[in-house]
């Protein structure tokens, strides 16, 4: 579920709002977007992963919130780690350099 906009990281693009396929964000004029309906958040990660700057931090509980510190994500390298894990902005290596299942296919045909 949606946890977290860090205000320090934000460039107030409103990507996360325009992605979210369950309307979970409020566009801020001049302002970082708001978590207006977090209960809608479906854990897609698609706000996480389109943010440029990585100041998303979606947290795997789909359920129910859980606290957050902005600190200590960022000090765990947590904050906008999914992005970075499947290889999105510049300078990362793509995740799927490491996709292995094109090997598992020949073995079943049809």
């Amino acid at each position: 579920m949606i946890e977290l906009v860090s205000a320090s990281r934000c460039i107030e693009c409103n990507l996360c709002v325009k992605v979210c396929p369950t309307n979970v964000f409020d566009e801020v004029p001049g302002g970082v977007p708001a978590i207006a309906r977090q209960e809608d958040c479906q854990t897609c990660y698609q706000c996480e992963i389109h943010c440029p700057v990585d100041a998303m931090y979606v947290a795997p509980e789909a359920e129910v919130s859980v606290p957050v510190n902005e600190e200590a994500l960022i000090a765990s390298g947590l904050l906008g780690s999914y992005r970075k894990e499947i290889g999105w902005g510049k300078g990362r290596e793509r995740g799927s350099k490491f996709d292995t299942s094109y090997l598992v296919r020949p073995r079943f045909p049809g």
